[in-house]
């Protein structure tokens, strides 16, 4: 379920748009997620990885920057990750085409705030069961979202941890998972040929003995 989307400026971290509901359950208000997504946005700066995703008690925030603009959305930590990104492809899609060019000219925040209309009608689309069930089957040139970073948003917001370091560590990982594929490729291409060699002893050896009887 999608509890939250808001939409900021990078450079200052600017609210420009949002939408919102409390969840019951939970008994705690959206409210105090929407500020700690205000300090989240604070804190991004032009270095920050493009994608990432923050733990926050039983929820996930991701985020998605896109030229400039960041893109976030609160999820129950059930929902789909991958979709929860296709979600704010889609949202960061339609805001570029319709605000792309006023973003850096506004200083009053949430100016974009009738964006919530389209942002409502993405929601339903994207929680709808029926959707997400073909959404999950069909599209299939989403991005990898395994490798996205995830991290605890207190580490972030109280501990001073610099989202800018979470891409080189992403990077590190990607590295590492990289070079482990490449040694078991090395691993199993030398286990053939020690194998094939075995064989060939084998082979001669038997050859040899017939030969000398």
């Amino acid at each position: 379920m999608v509890l939250m989307t808001m939409i900021a400026r990078v450079t200052d971290g600017l609210p420009l748009a949002a939408t919102m509901q409390d969840d019951e359950q939970s008994g705690r208000s959206t409210l105090d997620y929407q500020n700690q997504a205000k300090m989240l946005f604070r804190k991004l700066t032009p270095q920050s990885p493009p994608q990432c995703t923050l733990e926050s008690g039983p929820y996930l925030f991701h985020y998605l920057i896109e030229k400039d603009v960041c893109y976030l959305v609160l999820c129950e930590r059930n929902y789909s990750k991958r979709l929860a990104f296709s979600y704010l492809e889609d949202i960061a899609q339609e805001f570029a085409s319709q605000y792309g060019k006023k973003v850096h000219t506004v200083t009053r925040p949430y100016s974009f705030i009738e964006f919530d209309t389209y942002i409502q009608k993405a929601r339903k689309v994207f929680t709808d069961s029926r959707v997400r069930r073909n959404l999950n089957t069909l599209n299939t040139e989403l991005q990898d979202v395994q490798r996205i970073m995830v991290q605890n948003i207190d580490d972030v917001l109280q501990r001073g941890v610099v989202l800018s370091e979470l891409d080189s560590k992403a990077q590190n990982l990607s590295m590492l998972s990289q070079k482990y594929k490449k040694d078991a490729t090395y691993l199993n291409m030398k286990s053939m040929y020690v194998k094939a060699a075995a064989g060939c002893i084998v082979f001669i050896v038997f050859i040899l003995y017939f030969w000398v009887l």
